[in-house]
């Protein structure tokens, strides 16, 4: 019997985060290293230093959670949380290997690429898996790819929902959204561009 999709995308999603986590806090005692630039052990400045890889991966982990909830509702995020994203990652990256570099050596510049580098490429995909596997389930539960009973039905245009409440419009009747959607079935927001048409109709009469 197969395990359940919904089981299996929990189980990925946990992974996945754990991976991140797990290099991100590899990444501590390098950075904490970077900012401390030598300072002695238990001083103001080699305390401070602890506090800016948390800094980094905190607004890193923030966005990613953000990325995940979006992307399940189909809102697309700015360029400005792209761009946070990325800067976060690559300040991840340069300090977590700065001191690799100046050593020359190119083991420990492998090292010390290889858990930023997997935190890339896992906070690129986490979000394209979570969308991907919410489809699988819906597509898995009883019914859930099934094609439509019959043909789409069409919308209605703006002046068709017009044309309906002029219809119903008598003398007496005092036009709010409220009274258009009651009469037409209309959206909340169309209601109020009804109800303006159709004030200036009666301005016009």
């Amino acid at each position: 019997m197969s395990e359940p999709v919904a089981r299996v995308a929990v189980q990925v999603d946990r992974l996945c985060w754990t991976g991140i986590l797990l290099g991100l806090a590899f990444t501590m005692t390098n950075v904490q290293q970077f900012a401390a630039a030598g300072a002695a052990v238990w001083s103001l400045a080699w305390c401070a230093a602890w506090l800016l890889d948390p800094m980094v991966s905190l607004v890193l982990l923030a966005i990613l959670r953000a990325e995940q909830v979006t992307a399940r509702h189909g809102v697309r995020m700015g360029g400005w949380v792209r761009g946070a994203k990325w800067f976060t990652l690559a300040a991840t990256y340069v300090m977590n290997t700065w001191g690799a570099f100046m050593d020359g050596s190119a083991a420990l510049v492998v090292l010390h690429s290889v858990p930023p580098l997997v935190v890339f490429v896992a906070a690129e995909a986490v979000t394209e898996l979570r969308d991907k596997l919410g489809v699988a389930v819906v597509n898995a539960s009883p019914g859930g790819a099934a094609e439509p009973s019959g043909p789409p039905t069409p919308r209605t245009s703006f002046a068709e929902y017009l044309e309906v409440a002029r219809a119903a419009r008598t003398a007496d009747v005092v036009v709010t959204p409220a009274w258009v959607r009651q009469v037409t079935g209309c959206s909340r927001g169309l209601s109020s561009r009804l109800a303006v048409t159709l004030g200036e109709d009666g301005g016009r009469s």
